[in-house]
């Protein structure tokens, strides 16, 4: 990341009306997002693959259409900090060298304890999508609609992902 300067910003512009400043922590936020994203979309191919027993074919067909969604979101997340003068960095070192959670940990696994794991990962990322939106709030108007969107997706995911592990009382059955 060498040719970054200390704001996140390498280019002159920005999007026209947006401060750079502002800019430069729309960046910031939006970096933090591109590195969870594209987290939680190996995490889902790993739990694709790695998926085994009792209801393997419906997990193991529910988790592709969330890769796709996941991967079109840290797309559209890497074009808006180009847009606004950043440099969207994706390689895998730098994604591991920026990322402040553990790795997933389930290797081969039951559908059960897979589910469990993922629906954690879930309420971290979707915790901090919700968090970045409320900062984006005095930022960038259109960064935080982009990520609402996104969120909302995100958390129906989870719903998804919560269906399998709860009750028919509404409890998750960790």
């Amino acid at each position: 990341m060498s040719n970054v300067n200390k704001t996140g910003k390498t280019a002159e512009f920005t999007a026209p009306g947006l401060k750079d400043e502002a800019a430069s922590k729309t960046i910031k936020l939006l970096d933090d997002r591109l590195v969870a994203l594209i987290d939680l979309q190996l995490t889902l191919k790993h739990i694709h693959w790695n998926v085994v027993g009792p209801n393997f074919i419906g997990v193991h067909e529910m988790l592709d259409p969330q890769v796709d969604s996941v991967r079109e979101m840290t797309d559209t997340i890497a074009e808006r900090i180009a847009t606004l003068g950043g440099v969207p960095f994706g390689t895998p070192k730098s994604i591991v060298d920026r990322r402040r959670w553990e790795d997933y940990s389930v290797g081969r696994g039951l559908v059960k304890e897979h589910l469990v794991a993922l629906d954690k990962v879930y309420d971290g990322v979707n915790s901090d999508h919700r968090e970045a939106l409320e900062k984006l709030a005095d930022l960038d108007p259109v960064s935080e609609d982009m990520l609402t969107g996104q969120l909302a997706e995100l958390e129906q995911y989870q719903w998804f992902v919560r269906a399998h592990i709860e009750s028919e009382s509404g409890e998750l059955k960790r």
